[in-house]
């Protein structure tokens, strides 16, 4: 996660019916350096992502190596921008319709905010077209603490479509209507809840980017929107998760980021095909970070 750079000056780009197809092989498997707004508009054909899975700045002046995080500054990598406050619904509004365009009418968007600018992200889509089918929380384990409020430990997931009749979901993707959980109840059922309970990841010891999505919440929404061989696109995707898990569960992938140690990390990643790259591992242990298709149902 970090900013496309634009500003509320900058030029919207409405989705336009009449764009020149590009080859698929200039944007396939393929991560741009660039700002995600006009790299959308200079690199993607209408109607070609299968799905959106993106985590884009908040507008809220976070600094990555506070040390509340609880983190070593030395391992997180630097370059994170924000976006102004002032500025976020005009941002927002700007590469959300890029991803309209981009979007096919089969295909499914999942945005992730916090809920200090959310608002603007609601107000944005609203605007341009997008169908809301879900407001999920994900409810994660812990919060940085507080005096004067009380500590938040979640973030929203807005899950949206252009056309409701055509959008895919895999209803048994992870259960089946038979399985049932430990206390009795449909396994199915409470995997599909609006609230989802999953784990922040601890990189202990590796380099980072100071956000990142969990692989198991990236795996379960590719699983019920998406088929082997789709095209999932993360306009801003910070350390790479959306791109690494995509290509590790048979999904090709897109994407773009806009700071160079990012893209940098990113590159590394997707070429040593490691989900955790660990400079100080052997080459033996090193294997064992290595993500394969895993059962997502943990």
């Amino acid at each position: 996660m970090s900013s496309s750079g634009t500003s509320a000056s900058d030029v919207l780009v409405e989705p336009s019916p009449h764009r020149i197809p590009r080859p698929e092989a200039t944007y396939l498997n393929r991560v741009f350096n660039e700002d995600c707004i006009s790299g959308m508009t200079t690199h993607l054909p209408d109607s070609s992502c299968d799905l959106i899975v993106t985590d884009p700045p908040f507008a809220i002046d976070f600094q990555a190596k506070r040390s509340n995080y609880n983190r070593t500054a030395s391992r997180v990598l630097d370059g994170y921008t924000e976006v102004n406050a002032a500025e976020y619904f005009t941002f927002s509004k700007a590469w959300l319709a890029q991803s309209y365009r981009v979007l096919k009418s089969t295909g499914s968007l999942f945005v992730f905010s916090g809920w200090n600018n959310l608002k603007d992200i609601l107000l944005a889509a609203e605007e341009i077209g997008f169908h809301q089918v879900n407001h999920i929380i994900w409810k994660y384990q812990f919060g940085v603490a507080t005096k004067r409020r009380f500590v938040t430990s979640h973030y929203h997931c807005l899950f949206y479509c252009i056309d409701d009749r055509k959008r895919k979901f895999r209803q048994d993707a992870r259960f089946q209507q038979h399985q049932r959980t430990s206390d009795g109840g449909s396994a199915r059922y409470r995997d599909m809840e609006d609230v989802w309970n999953i784990k922040r990841e601890y990189w202990t010891g590796d380099t980072k980017t100071p956000t990142k999505l969990p692989r198991e919440i990236i795996a379960k929404i590719l699983l019920y929107t998406s088929d082997s061989g789709d095209l999932v696109l993360d306009p801003f995707l910070g350390s790479g998760q959306v791109a690494v898990v995509s290509s590790l569960m048979g999904r090709n992938f897109v994407g773009f980021e806009i700071v160079p140690s990012y893209f940098d990390f990113i590159q590394a990643r997707i070429r040593s095909g490691a989900y955790r790259l660990n400079t100080s591992e052997d080459n033996a242990s090193r294997q064992l970070s290595r993500l394969t298709l895993f059962d997502a149902r943990t």
